[in-house]
C-alpha cells in the first residue's frame, strides 16, 4: 500500500513537494488553514480586482518548469508566461529614471552611458563573471545540506573562489561599477533577503543576474494562478488539499512526527510530514519546545530576521498605460533609508516603494478600463517598537504622495475604487509571520547551507522541511526547490528515486 504524507501549508514549497510525491503514487493530504491556497503567493480578491498577496517577480522560470516535470505535467497546459521588458523602471530621488532590459543589452548601455556617465564597460563585465558564478553557486544551492560535511564537498569547494563571501554586495559591483547609484541598481534585491546591501554578502549578486539573464515573468492571472495550477496536479494525482483546515500541534512519537492534531482535536496520521508553515512561527506554536534544542523558540528569538514590508493593494478606475509594470522609487538617500529599516528599526521619513501596474501586462486583473496597483515597502519588522495603529494612516499618505509625485501614477488617490491595507502585525496575526517578518530568516552567512534549518529536519525524525525560512532559502525558485529536495529526501528514504 502506498505510504501516507501530510503537508502542513498550502504555501509554493508544500504545493511543490505535495504534487511531485502524489504523482509519485503517494497518498497526500496538505493542510491550509487559511482558505485560500498559496500562504503568501495567494490571491487576494478586492471587490472585482485580483491582487497578488505577496510575491509579484517570477525568476528562474527554467524551475518551475522542472518541479512540473516532475510532477508528470508541463507547465504551460496550467499557465500562460509572458516576460516583461524591461524588467523594470527604477526611479531616483534627483528623478533620474532607469529601464534595464534583458531583451535590449545594447539599450541598456546606452542608458548606462547617459545616466552614468563612464560605467557602461563594466555591464559586459558583469554579465560574464555573474555568469560563472552563476554555473558555480546554482548548483550548491539545489543539494541538501544535512550534514556539516556537506559543506566541504568539493561542489562547495569548487565554487568558493567565486562566492565573494568576504566582502559586501555593494563592494562586489564595484568590481563593475564606480556610480553609486549604478550599483544599487544591481544591489536593491539585497533588502528583501533580510540584510542592507553594504553588509549582504557579495555572492548575492546572482540575484541581479538571474533578472539579467533569464528575466522576469509574469502568468496571466497572477503569480497566485501556480499555486491555484499546483494544487490542480495534486488533485489529479489523488491527492487532497484541504483548506479552512488549521493544524493545532504536530504529532510526536517517540521523536518521531507521526502526523497531526487539528485545531478541532482530530488526529491525521502519516508516515511523513512536511512542514511548510513559517518556520520560526510553527517551531514557536506547532511544536513542543522540550522536543527542540537548536531550533528552541528561545534560540530562534535570537535570530536574524528581514524586513517587514507595508502594503497597499488598490484598484482604481483608470489605466496607466504609459508606466511600466514593475516600477521602483529610491529615497533619496538609499543608505539611510536602509539602515533605518534594518538597524534602527525606524519608519523612514523618505521610504523606498516598489509599485506594481500590473493590468498593462494583464488586463483581466480588474474590470474593463480599470487597474490593479500593488505597493510595497520595506520597513522594519516588529523586534522594532512601531506602533502601526498608530502610525499606518498617515505612512499611506506619505506612500501615495510619493507614487503621484516620483513614481508617476498622477492622481492616484482620486481614482481608488477599492483598497486593503496590510501592516506588519497583519502579517504576524493574520498570516503567521514571525515577527511579520515578510521573507523569513535572514540570509547572512550564519544562516545560510547546513546553518538554515534544513529539509530533512534534524531534530525530529521523519519530519521535511520547506519554504522561504529553510535551504536554500526565500524568493520562489528557491522554495520551489526546496519542496524538490523533500520530495527527493522521502523518496530516498523509501529507497526511491525522484522521476522514478
Amino acid at each position: 500500500m502506498s505510504k501516507q504524507v501530510i503537508v502542513i501549508g498550502a504555501g509554493p514549497g508544500g504545493l511543490t513537494a505535495a504534487m511531485i510525491l502524489a504523482a509519485h503514487g503517494y497518498r497526500v493530504e496538505v493542510l491550509e488553514k487559511q482558505p485560500r491556497v498559496g500562504g503568501r503567493n495567494a490571491a487576494l480578491k478586492v471587490g472585482d480586482y485580483t491582487f497578488d498577496v505577496g510575491p509579484t517577480f517570477l525568476m528562474m522560470k527554467d524551475v518551475l518548469v522542472k518541479v512540473f516535470q516532475l510532477a508528470g505535467r508541463r507547465v504551460e497546459d496550467y499557465l500562460t508566461l509572458r516576460e516583461v521588458d524591461p524588467l523594470y523602471r527604477l526611479v531616483y530621488g534627483d528623478r533620474r529614471t532607469f529601464r534595464p532590459s534583458r531583451l535590449d543589452r545594447e539599450g541598456t548601455v546606452r542608458q548606462i552611458e547617459e545616466l552614468f556617465p563612464g560605467n557602461a564597460a563594466g555591464y559586459w563585465r558583469y554579465l560574464e563573471r555573474e555568469r560563472v558564478k552563476h554555473d558555480h553557486l546554482v548548483p550548491c544551492l539545489q543539494v541538501p545540506y544535512g550534514s556539516y560535511l556537506d559543506v566541504f564537498r568539493m561542489r562547495l569547494l569548487k565554487a568558493l573562489p567565486w562566492l565573494d563571501v568576504h566582502q559586501s554586495l555593494i563592494d562586489e559591483l564595484g568590481r563593475y561599477f564606480q556610480d553609486d547609484d549604478l550599483r544599487i541598481a544591481f544591489t536593491f534585491q539585497a533588502k528583501y533577503l533580510g540584510m542592507s546591501p553594504w553588509e549582504c554578502p557579495g555572492l548575492f549578486s546572482i540575484i541581479s543576474f538571474l533578472e539579467q539573464d533569464g528575466g522576469i515573468w509574469h502568468p496571466f492571472g497572477g503569480l497566485n494562478r501556480i499555486s491555484a495550477a499546483m494544487a490542480d496536479v495534486v488533485a489529479e494525482h489523488g491527492g487532497t488539499v484541504e483548506t479552512s483546515t488549521p493544524v493545532e500541534r504536530l504529532l510526536v512519537e517517540g521523536g518521531r512526527a507521526v502526523g497531526v492534531v487539528l485545531e478541532d482535536g482530530e488526529e491525521r496520521r502519516a508516515d511523513h510530514v512536511v512542514l511548510n508553515a513559517d518556520f520560526a512561527q510553527a517551531m514557536s506554536r506547532l511544536v513542543e519546545p522540550r522536543l527542540l534544542k537548536r531550533w528552541h523558540p528561545d534560540r530562534l528569538a535570537r535570530k536574524k530576521y528581514s524586513c517587514s514590508t507595508f502594503m497597499l493593494y488598490l484598484g482604481v478606475d483608470r489605466i496607466y498605460d504609459d508606466l511600466e509594470h514593475h516600477s521602483i522609487l529610491f529615497s533619496e538617500d538609499y543608505e539611510r533609508n536602509i539602515r533605518e529599516v534594518a538597524v534602527s528599526k525606524t519608519l523612514s521619513a523618505d521610504p523606498s516603494v516598489y509599485i506594481q501596474n500590473a493590468c498593462v501586462t494583464d488586463p483581466g486583473l480588474a474590470p474593463p478600463g480599470k487597474s490593479t496597483i500593488y505597493m510595497l515597502v520595506p520597513v522594519p519588522n516588529l523586534t522594532g517598537s512601531i506602533d502601526w495603529a498608530k502610525e499606518a494612516p498617515a505612512f499611506r499618505e506619505k506612500v501615495l504622495t510619493l507614487a503621484e509625485t516620483r513614481g508617476g501614477f498622477i492622481g492616484l488617490r482620486d481614482h481608488i475604487e477599492v483598497e486593503r491595507m496590510i501592516v506588519p502585525t497583519q502579517w504576524r496575526d493574520e498570516l503567521d509571520v514571525y515577527n511579520g517578518a515578510t521573507f523569513n530568516l535572514a540570509h547572512n552567512i550564519g544562516q545560510m547551507l547546513w546553518w538554515r534549518p534544513h529539509n530533512r529536519f534534524e531534530e525530529i525524525d521523519d519530519l521535511y522541511l520547506v519554504g522561504g525560512g529553510t535551504h536554500p532559502g526565500s524568493g520562489l525558485p528557491t522554495i520551489y526547490e526546496s519542496g524538490r529536495i523533500s520530495s527527493e529526501l522521502i523518496l530516498q528514504r523509501d529507497g526511491r528515486q525522484l522521476g522514478a
